[in-house]
């Protein structure tokens, strides 16, 4: 891999671009074009390349993108391929349904254990994951040294729940608390704010209503 700055946006293409070729590796197809692959992902074939280029020497002229390696190649980039161990904090509403239905093997994480503060919870066990005890957080770190921590508690114990979890050694928060966590910068946060999206899909539908056909 080339030593170079990598722009936050290449790196937010990668997954789109792994996951696309994922679907299209499940279906049998060997190769794709960058014309052909960008015009079903709604880039370009030149941003393709030049994205790609950022890692290394990729596919043949002529011949295009053998499918299979360069989702294994995509894949290696985004440490796919280099397990890491993962927790939930928090097992409501939202953990559940995370545990219940988001696949974290496939991207790479090893889930085996979620923490929560609810004694109706503790001791339960949710899709094959045991829900433990925040009291147990700090030896259940020190003996597994968990990489990436999901925050689903609520917005008031976001903050210090994040601070505990870096002092414990964890080095990325996936974060679901609508709350802007202050951390150092050697920890990466990945902000996930549900009313945003909603508030940017209203916007686009505003900007592009049809007049005449509005509610009554």
């Amino acid at each position: 891999m080339k030593k170079q700055h990598i722009s936050d946006a290449v790196v937010r293409r990668l997954p789109r671009y792994y996951r696309y070729l994922d679907e299209l590796h499940s279906r049998g197809v060997v190769r794709i074009s960058s014309s052909v692959l960008g015009k079903r992902m709604g880039v370009t074939a030149s941003q393709i390349r030049q994205d790609l280029s950022c890692f290394g020497e990729f596919g043949q002229q002529g011949y295009g993108y053998n499918i299979m390696e360069l989702r294994a190649e995509i894949g290696h980039i985004l440490g796919v391929d280099e397990p890491r161990r993962l927790i939930i904090i928090g097992a409501g509403h939202l953990g559940h349904a995370l545990l219940q239905n988001f696949d974290f093997a496939q991207g790479g994480f090893r889930l085996d254990t979620a923490f929560d503060v609810s004694e109706a919870l503790i001791g339960t066990e949710i899709n094959g994951v045991e829900i433990h005890s925040m009291d147990e957080l700090e030896d259940y770190c020190a003996r597994n040294h968990p990489a990436v921590a999901v925050l689903t508690v609520p917005k008031a114990a976001a903050q210090d729940t994040a601070a505990r979890l870096v002092a414990l050694g964890v080095r990325g928060l996936w974060n679901f608390t609508n709350v802007e966590l202050a951390v150092d910068e050697s920890v990466f946060v990945e902000n996930v704010h549900f009313a945003d999206s909603l508030l940017t899909l209203s916007y686009r539908i505003s900007k592009n209503a049809n007049p005449e056909k509005r509610w009554p």
